[in-house]
């Protein structure tokens, strides 16, 4: 079982001119004892894709689990 699986995570903002895909379609399996780098240019939603898994942002869709629990949506309690 992955410590952290991300299967299908988008984060859409909406904006006057449409949407703004800041995150679409990403998918990974991080394991117990990896390390996982993300990487690439300014503005291509590394730090939306952070915040997005630690749920300071809702995702648009996609699911997240952390260590085989479903976290994607939970509750506001």
């Amino acid at each position: 079982m992955a410590l952290l699986e991300v299967q299908n995570l988008k984060k859409y903002f909406r904006t006057g001119a449409g949407d703004l895909h800041a995150v679409d379609d990403i998918s990974f399996e991080l394991e117990w004892g990896k390390t996982l780098g993300v990487v690439g240019e300014s503005g291509c939603g590394k730090t939306t894709l952070g915040r997005t898994i630690l749920h300071l942002l809702d995702p648009t869709d996609g699911k997240i689990f952390f260590q085989g629990k479903d976290i994607s949506h939970p509750s506001k309690k």
